[in-house]
């Protein structure tokens, strides 16, 4: 009888254009707990007639809003779903994978073979398919950064890289032997992650005591702070913050002798201000000093490339000139930024 009645389930890959698949999507999710994520790049479900049986999805390399309604607990569906992900994930390219889950779902995707990373309480956990993924990074940290000695660290995204942003190396760079500077690694940005690393390292040349680092996986990435490139998730920031924050304090400030991490004042992103704000109280706890650093202004406005941005869009680059290093505005004034500049002016 098991046999007939899994026959009449079937793989069904979910059209992101039909608003009726979306919103029977969404129900299901409802009822399992789960709320439908903001962004998702592809979906499968299992369904049975009409009706879904169980659901997954990835974005990059995260899968995610994976559930089994309860009358088919039992029946190997999560397993059916994760093998199909990872194997469209591989089809594109992607090998190194993460998920998140409840901590009640986690021996499911152990058993599936995913190592869990960190947890945060009882709201959610995040497992990689690499069972030293994360010592790898830990090994490429070490082989970049020398002796080491009691260090500062500051992580940025520089999008791109201001003379705000080295206003607070700066700041670090004169009180620590070494600052372990980490780049966001994540391809969100318009300015790419490998020109965003390539700016910073002109930016900071001569700061001998500061090591660059690719932030990769592992800060501040899709994998640990999904909603930091949302932007309007505000039930799972606190979480992926935690997240984020906990893969810090327990992999790469111990590993590195971190003694204290570095932020700027936020004057406009809530989301940032939330994380500044949580790690004020996290790191702390675990004998990592926050020192909050004030924005540097000019005109009287924070520095920030947000104005950057703004400006190039506008045609003002007398004023972007005023607020990055002369190795950005180079940058900027070439015939490689012409295609960014381009999107930049193209965009509302």
């Amino acid at each position: 009888m098991m046999a007939m009645w899994m026959e009449h389930l079937r793989e069904e890959i979910l059209n992101p254009t039909s608003e009726d698949a979306q919103r029977k999507l969404r129900d299901f999710l409802k009822r399992q707990g789960l709320g439908m994520d903001h962004q998702i790049e592809y979906t499968m479900e299992i369904v049975d007639g009409s009706d879904i049986a169980a659901t997954g999805s990835f974005s990059g390399s995260v899968l995610k809003c994976i559930a089994v309604d309860e009358a088919y607990k039992d029946q190997g569906l999560s397993a059916q779903i994760v093998s199909h992900l990872v194997n469209e994930e591989y089809r594109r390219g992607r090998a190194h994978l993460f998920i998140y889950t409840k901590p009640a779902n986690k021996q499911i995707f152990k058993d599936l073979g995913f190592y869990p990373i960190v947890e945060e309480s009882s709201k959610a956990v995040l497992l990689e398919n690499r069972w030293d993924g994360v010592r790898q990074y830990q090994q490429e940290l070490l082989q970049e950064s020398g002796d080491l000695v009691p260090s500062a660290a500051i992580v940025m995204n520089c999008n791109p890289f201001t003379l705000g942003h080295l206003h607070l190396i700066e700041h670090a760079a004169a009180v620590w032997e070494k600052v372990h500077l980490f780049v966001v690694w994540e391809d969100r940005s318009i300015f790419p992650s490998d020109l965003r690393y390539r700016l910073v390292k002109e930016g900071v040349r001569h700061l001998a005591n500061v090591v660059l680092h690719k932030g990769k996986d592992y800060i501040i990435s899709s994998a640990t702070f999904p909603s930091y490139f949302l932007k309007n998730d505000e039930e799972a920031a606190s979480t992926h913050i935690s997240l984020d924050l906990k893969i810090f304090s327990q992999y790469i400030a111990p590993l590195l002798n971190i003694q204290k991490r570095y932020i700027g004042q936020e004057p406009s992103c809530v989301l940032t201000r939330r994380y500044n704000t949580i790690m004020k109280k996290m790191l702390p706890s675990v004998g990592i000093d926050v020192e909050e650093i004030p924005r540097l202004r000019w005109e009287g406005d924070a520095i920030s490339a947000s104005a950057v941005r703004q400006y190039i869009r506008l045609g003002q680059m007398d004023k972007v000139k005023q607020l990055v290093p002369d190795t950005t505005y180079q940058f900027l004034l070439s015939v490689e930024a012409e295609e960014i500049i381009r999107r930049i002016r193209e965009m509302s």
